[in-house]
């Protein structure tokens, strides 16, 4: 059995959630360039990014911190 391409689903609503917001945008360069874009996150998302964000900050300070060399 072959997987459906997106262009052959029926059109139906995808379940989103109740807080999730959206955003698309279309950015057009020159006469042959033209992009399409869309993104979608939840509240739970925006923090999962944060403390991700935060993880990665702290290692860095750690791993970047100055060393003293024992003589």
């Amino acid at each position: 059995m072959q997987d459906a391409l997106p262009s052959q689903l029926p059109d139906q609503d995808i379940p989103t959630h109740p807080e999730e917001m959206k955003t698309s945008f279309n950015l057009r360069v020159g006469k042959s360039i033209s992009l399409q874009g869309s993104a979608r996150i939840t509240p739970a998302g925006i923090v999962t990014a944060g403390i991700t964000a935060c993880a990665i900050l702290l290692t860095y300070g750690y791993l970047a911190r100055p060393r003293r060399w024992r003589s």
